[in-house]
């Protein structure tokens, strides 16, 4: 890897999943000066650089704020995200490249996101926008039901509450509307992490297009596995996520699998875990089930497939047509209980196969995923306009 001659500042804006994380260590391997500011994803709590605290989210303090928005619709979370914002504002200017991971990177009101990008625009160089997690574009290409099935296949299909989606869909409500437009009306451009979101871009116009999702793999240590006596399956359940996930689809898989090979897996489930105590959990699992409702790897999955895992995760043709792959390097996991039950069970009576699929995974995750070489894409994306 060269690094490059320009040092640039560059301004992070959000967390998910570790994502912009892992792009920072990146991106200072290459001798540029990285700040992150967030809150740090909820309950996974990722390191930041300028940590945004969600104030009123628990206990009675919730029940307060929740009266107060009844009465005046006034978010109050929101407002201290605002003044923490504000207190910090002087760290936040002067940057070269300020990339917004989301197009509601600090998940507050879209009065709010606006007034943010605004000060960001303002006195910063260049804005660009990752469509990473829900967002307007990518809602309602599932929404439409383009693809085959995608996260709202649980709202279609009433297995929960419509409130429940209420994360997912207010995308598509005016004010969230009205921040897209401001948003897209302000980028330089726009880059998708995984196939999920390249797919309702693709014909965009200021779509720079596809960055693979960066894996600081000097963290994660390959392991080659090795099945001595029970074949152990892992399942990380985020409750507040449970039906998009697919999750449903997996329990009952495992069920069946638990019913019919006893004495042969061994089944990990945890719940709600902070990012550190997640990763430690699954570290001797053999095969890890991640998510069903997607074509492409989410962050959680790669990190396993880095690993060495077999991942039962977003896999579909158009994921391996696109990196033009002739070896599994994951499972794609259907909605369809059977269908996975079909696949562990596959592995279970052949586990030679688990050996050799995290082998690729590994081989995959560092040709496509390295962290080091997804921050020189970013680079060459952001200096391309």
């Amino acid at each position: 890897f060269v690094k490059y001659t320009i040092k640039m500042k560059i301004l992070l804006v959000g967390e998910y999943s570790r994502l912009h994380n892992s792009l920072k260590e990146g991106l200072i391997e290459l001798g540029h000066q990285v700040t992150i500011i967030a809150t740090g994803d909820h309950f996974k709590n990722y390191p930041v650089d300028i940590k945004l605290n969600r104030n009123f989210n628990k206990g009675f303090a919730k029940k307060v704020k929740v009266f107060i928005y009844k009465l005046s619709k006034i978010d109050i979370t929101s407002v201290s995200i605002k003044n923490q914002f504000l207190k910090n504002q002087d760290q936040l200017k002067g940057f070269d490249i300020v990339h917004l991971i989301n197009e509601s990177p600090i998940g507050v009101t879209p009065k709010h996101e606006i007034e943010f990008i605004s000060f960001l625009k303002k006195h910063n160089k260049k804005l660009f926008l990752l469509s990473c997690g829900a967002d307007y574009i990518s809602v309602k290409h599932s929404f439409d039901k383009k693809p085959a099935y995608s996260i709202l296949e649980p709202y279609f299909k009433n297995k929960t509450s419509p409130k429940s989606f209420d994360s997912i869909l207010k995308y598509l409500k005016p004010d969230f509307k009205t921040l897209h437009d401001f948003v897209y009306k302000h980028i330089k451009g726009v880059i998708a992490s995984d196939l999920d979101y390249h797919l309702p871009l693709k014909d965009h116009p200021d779509y720079l297009g596809l960055v693979a999702n960066p894996i600081n793999t000097d963290l994660l240590k390959f392991k080659k596995l090795h099945v001595d006596q029970k074949i152990k399956i892992f399942h990380g359940i985020n409750r507040a996520n449970y039906y998009k996930k697919g999750s449903d689809y997996f329990e009952e898989a495992l069920a069946i699998i638990k019913t019919k090979y006893p004495d042969k897996v061994e089944i990990v489930m945890v719940e709600n875990l902070p990012y550190q105590e997640y990763i430690k959990t699954y570290n001797e699992a053999h095969i890890v089930l991640d998510q069903v409702l997607a074509y492409d790897q989410g962050y959680n999955a790669l990190e396993a497939m880095a690993k060495g895992k077999v991942v039962f995760t977003g896999a579909e043709k158009e994921f391996y047509q696109y990196y033009g792959l002739d070896k599994l390097v994951a499972i794609n996991a259907l909605p369809d209980a059977l269908k996975i039950a079909d696949a562990l069970e596959e592995l279970i009576l052949n586990p030679s196969q688990i050996a050799a699929i995290g082998e690729n995974a590994r081989a995959f995750i560092e040709k496509e995923h390295h962290y080091i070489r997804s921050a020189e894409k970013y680079i060459d994306k952001w200096r391309s306009t």
